[in-house]
C-alpha cells in the first residue's frame, strides 16, 4: 500500500519534465560563463556546489509546480483523467498539497543558499507556477505567457550563480518563454483536438526559436558552427510531430506533438550551451535526454 501511494505522488511530480528543468539550470550556468568548471577540474569547487543547490531548487519548484497542477485540475481530472493519482485515489488531495507545498519551499531555500538573487528568482518562479495551476491555465493569452515566464525564470536562475550577470542576460529568457507559451498553446486541443489555428501560432514560434539561437551563437556566444548539431537534431524532435498533427488536428497526434516539445526542452538548452561553452558543454547538457526519454516511458508527461 505503502509503495503504491509513493509511486503515486511521483507521478505528480511528472520526473520526466523535472530533468528538463534541470537542463535550463545548466544552459544558465554556460550562458553565465561557468560552463569551464563543468569541463575542466581547476578551481571549481565552490561552483560546483552552487550549480548543485540551483539543480535542487529547479527540482523542487518544478516538481511542487505540476503537484499543485493535478491538485488544482482534480474535479476535472475526474472526468478527462481519471487515472491520474488524485481521481483514482491513490493519493489525497490533502497529501499532494503538502507535498507540493513542501517542494516549492525547498526550492526557494536551496536557492537562498546561492545568493539573495536566486532565491528571489526562486521565490518569483513558484509564484508564477501556483498562479498558473490556479489561473493562468484558464486564460487564452495570459496563460501560454505565464508558464512561459516560469521556464524564463528557471533559466535565469542558473544564470544567478552570478548574481551581477542576470540582468544582463535577462532578455535570453525569452527563448524559453517563448517555446513554453508555443507548447501551453499547442496543448489545449490535447484533448478535444480541433486548433489549428494554434497549432500554426505554434510552428511559427519555434520557426523564431531557432532563428534566435542562431543569432545568439553569431552575435553573442562566439560558437556560431558549434551550435548548428544540436538545432538540427531539435528541428527533428519538434517539426515532423507538430506536422503531422496540423495535418490531422486529433488529440492522439496533439498529444504527441506536445510530448516531443516537452522532451526537447533538453536540446533547446543543449543549443544554448552549446552557443555559450562549446559543443563537449552542450554533449554534456544532452546526455539529460536518454534519462528523460526513459523516464518519460514510466511517467506521464502531460
Amino acid at each position: 500500500m505503502f509503495g503504491t501511494k509513493l509511486f503515486a505522488h511521483l507521478q505528480l511530480t511528472r520526473p520526466a519534465n523535472v530533468v528538463t528543468a534541470i537542463a535550463d539550470i545548466l544552459a544558465g550556468f554556460a550562458i553565465a560563463g561557468m560552463g569551464v568548471y563543468l569541463t575542466s577540474f581547476s578551481n571549481s569547487e565552490n561552483h560546483l556546489f552552487d550549480l548543485a543547490w540551483l539543480v535542487l531548487s529547479t527540482i523542487g519548484l518544478y516538481a511542487g509546480g505540476v503537484a499543485f497542477n493535478d491538485v488544482f485540475d482534480a474535479d476535472l481530472d475526474a472526468i478527462e483523467r481519471p487515472e491520474r493519482p488524485i481521481p483514482s485515489g491513490r493519493a489525497s488531495i490533502k497529501s499532494a498539497s503538502i507535498m507540493a507545498f513542501s517542494l516549492l519551499l525547498i526550492g526557494v531555500l536551496a536557492a537562498a543558499q546561492v545568493s539573495m538573487t536566486s532565491a528571489l528568482i526562486a521565490f518569483g518562479v513558484a509564484i508564477f507556477a501556483v498562479l498558473y495551476d490556479y489561473w493562468g491555465k484558464h486564460q487564452n493569452f495570459f496563460g501560454p505567457i505565464n508558464m512561459g515566464l516560469c521556464r524564463a525564470g528557471n533559466l535565469l536562475l542558473g544564470v544567478s550563480v552570478v548574481p551581477g550577470l542576470v540582468s544582463e542576460f535577462a532578455f535570453i529568457g525569452l527563448i524559453p518563454l517563448v517555446f513554453v507559451a508555443a507548447i501551453t498553446m499547442i496543448s489545449r486541443g490535447e484533448v478535444h483536438g480541433k486548433n489549428k489555428r494554434a497549432l500554426f501560432g505554434g510552428l511559427g514560434m519555434y520557426l523564431i526559436i531557432i532563428a534566435a539561437i542562431i543569432v545568439l551563437a553569431f552575435v553573442w556566444g562566439g560558437k556560431p558552427f558549434e551550435v548548428i548539431p544540436f538545432i538540427g537534431l531539435f528541428a527533428y524532435m519538434i517539426f515532423p510531430p507538430l506536422i503531422k498533427a496540423i495535418k490531422k488536428q486529433e488529440p492522439k497526434l496533439i498529444g504527441k506533438a506536445v510530448k516531443a516539445a516537452v522532451i526537447s526542452l533538453i536540446i533547446l538548452n543543449a543549443s544554448l550551451s552549446s552557443a555559450f561553452a562549446g559543443w563537449f558543454y552542450g554533449l554534456l547538457v544532452l546526455i539529460l535526454l536518454p534519462i528523460s526519454l526513459w523516464l518519460a516511458r514510466k511517467f506521464a508527461v502531460t
